[in-house]
């Protein structure tokens, strides 16, 4: 069953009817999370019709519908996507992908994950919590250069070298174990007015380098492409302005960086094409479901 106080979903039927449901397809959902985006797809799938979900994070798998034959959980991360499809014997036949890259309302709320710093808690921020770097590692480890790099880049902190500078300094003294001796270095550098945003910011940061996001988003996309059967549909949704810049660019690119590569007649080479116009909650979705506020909505179709 799943948890009711996991997350809502963002923009459920709109990202769902994007997928163009067909009874007897073979769908995969990226982030079950709480599972409100695959209970919707099974929802419109008949009896031969089969849904893959994705998961690292074990919180998500007691979410699972059980006695549901048409659902496969994966617990593993989306980058990882072809290698499972080829498991599976579904490369180049799927129907459509939706990915959800926002962070769930309960890992914000989970105290003991570290990722908000409205609570006093280790310095983990791992979505796979079986093993890698910790937001604590990334801070007591780095060189101020990198850590100055991923504030600036992920965090999109104007003033992310003196932040860097500060932690450096603050941990010759201390190791960096909690938020709060986080919290004792940073927040005297931020302007008091712009606080909150600010700290979100420096927490983004830290999340996104801890768990490799750009660079898994990058092989979700990739793979994506190969998994796709023709005329097959991608969905995703974005809530930070890099993800969005990067789906936004391969979908109509095929590639990171946007860049649009012709043949020799002036065709453009890529492998998906842009369908609609982006897709943002209505205002009333804004208002009952605070996480959905900076979500965007983008579908491309397979060539």
């Amino acid at each position: 069953m799943i948890c009711p106080t996991y997350h809502i979903p963002v923009l459920l039927h709109e990202s769902v009817d994007a997928l163009l449901p067909a009874a007897d397809g073979i769908y995969v959902d990226v982030t079950f999370g709480g599972g409100g985006h695959s209970r919707e797809v099974l929802r419109r799938l008949g009896p031969d019709g089969r849904l893959f979900s994705f998961d690292q994070d074990a919180d998500a798998e007691a979410n699972v519908p059980e006695g549901e034959e048409r659902l496969t959980f994966v617990r593993s991360n989306f980058r990882y996507l072809t290698n499972w499809m080829r498991y599976y014997g579904t490369m180049g036949k799927v129907d459509g992908i939706l990915a959800d890259l926002g962070v769930s309302s309960h890992h914000f709320d989970a105290e003991e994950r570290g990722f908000s710093f409205r609570f006093d808690a280790p310095l983990d921020m791992r979505m796979n919590g079986r093993g890698g770097e910790t937001a604590a590692d990334v801070l007591n480890t780095y060189a101020e250069d990198d850590l100055a790099r991923i504030l600036y880049l992920y965090g999109e902190l104007k003033n992310g070298k003196r932040l860097a500078a500060a932690i450096v300094r603050a941990r010759q003294q201390a190791r960096f174990s909690s938020i709060t001796s986080l919290l004792d270095v940073v927040r005297p550098l931020l302007p008091r007015e712009r606080e909150k945003k600010e700290l979100a910011k420096v927490f983004q940061a830290l999340r996104i380098e801890v768990n490799h996001e750009m660079e898994a988003l990058e092989a979700l996309l990739k793979g994506a492409v190969r998994t796709l059967r023709p005329g097959g549909r991608l969905v995703v949704l974005t809530y930070h302005s890099l993800e969005d810049r990067m789906v936004k660019n391969f979908m109509k690119a095929g590639n990171a960086e946007g860049k649009v590569e012709q043949d020799f007649y002036g065709r453009r080479l890529a492998p998906l094409k842009p369908i609609g116009k982006v897709c943002v909650p209505s205002e009333q979705e804004q208002a009952e479901n605070p996480r959905s506020r900076s979500a965007k909505l983008r579908i491309a179709e397979k060539l």
